[in-house]
């Protein structure tokens, strides 16, 4: 008997085709060809398609200067190092962290000052103690939500406590934070971002990718406004714009009201893949210890 043997790659966070709500995207690229086909399908500006940047600053409760949008959240996040990170510059992250944003701060030289992940994030204990002893820092770079891979999440207390950190020390916080509306049980909590009354110390990312469409390419950064100035001036100098097309479908799927049941979607799809790989752990490896994450799609598990 020849048996169908199926590869299930744990490797990324990539969302499988039956969480894409295929349809709803259909009729609103329909929708923006038809209601603004100069918007859609022609150059833009480094700050992206306006109408989704005004949403964007709308969900964020920020002025519409401080957004940027980008080819993805990753993008945003290389943009954003790419302004803030000279050689030798401190900055602190937590261990392990997502192999990415770690390959890019390598690749510009930032000395790196790990702090192991606890089971609410990042040890602010161990940091604060460095802080005292005459740390100088650049920023710290955090996954609050969901950590990846840790999948722990960081509580409201320690967001707090570390922008209050932040500001004592003099130092920003850059927060990526894809995964926030991905949550299986209960509400997902403030960002760090929406606590800093000041404006100015809190870089922010986010992304489409987990609750829309990967394919779309879409991710934002929200940040004091002289540090966006700087990020649509890069741009400008790069790429010219992000790309239209792909924004102006997702702007009209945000206006039409499509995103809750987007989430919903992914929700319920990846919370039953999220029991079936605890309840597989505990069985066939039951010397396993591991976050149970409670959205997202990580996991840090020790053997």
């Amino acid at each position: 008997m020849t048996v169908d043997v199926k590869t299930i790659s744990f490797s990324r966070g990539a969302p499988s085709l039956d969480m894409i709500p295929v349809e709803g995207l259909k009729e609103s690229a329909q929708n923006a060809f038809t209601n603004d086909p100069v918007g859609a399908f022609s150059y833009g500006t480094a700050v992206g398609y306006k109408p989704l940047r005004e949403w964007l600053a709308e969900k964020e409760g920020v002025d519409v200067e401080r957004v940027i949008v980008t080819n993805g959240s990753l993008h945003a996040c290389a943009m954003l190092f790419d302004q803030l990170v000279a050689p030798s510059d401190k900055v602190a992250i937590e261990q392990p962290l997502y192999d990415r944003s770690l390959l890019m701060l390598r690749q510009r030289g930032a000395d790196l000052v790990g702090y192991p992940l606890q089971s609410d994030g990042f040890d602010l204990d161990a940091l604060e103690n460095d802080l005292k002893g005459g740390l100088q820092l650049k920023f710290v770079y955090t996954i609050p939500h969901f950590h990846n891979p840790g999948g722990c999440t960081m509580p409201v207390e320690k967001r707090q406590r570390l922008l209050d950190l932040a500001n004592k020390y003099d130092f920003l916080i850059v927060e990526d934070d894809p995964y926030r509306d991905i949550v299986f049980d209960g509400a997902s909590l403030p960002s760090i971002l929406s606590l800093d009354e000041s404006g100015e110390r809190v870089a922010f990312m986010n992304s489409f990718t987990k609750q829309v469409c990967p394919g779309l390419r879409i991710g934002y950064a929200v940040g004091p406004t002289s540090l966006i100035k700087e990020m649509v001036t890069a741009g400008t100098n790069t790429y010219i714009s992000p790309g239209q097309v792909s924004e102006a479908i997702l702007n009209d799927y945000l206006r039409a009201g499509k995103l809750d049941e987007s989430i919903r979607t992914v929700r319920g799809a990846l919370s039953e893949r999220r029991t079936a790989m605890v309840d597989a752990l505990r069985e066939f490896l039951p010397q396993a210890t591991f976050v149970i994450p409670q959205g997202g799609y990580f996991m840090w598990i020790d053997l």
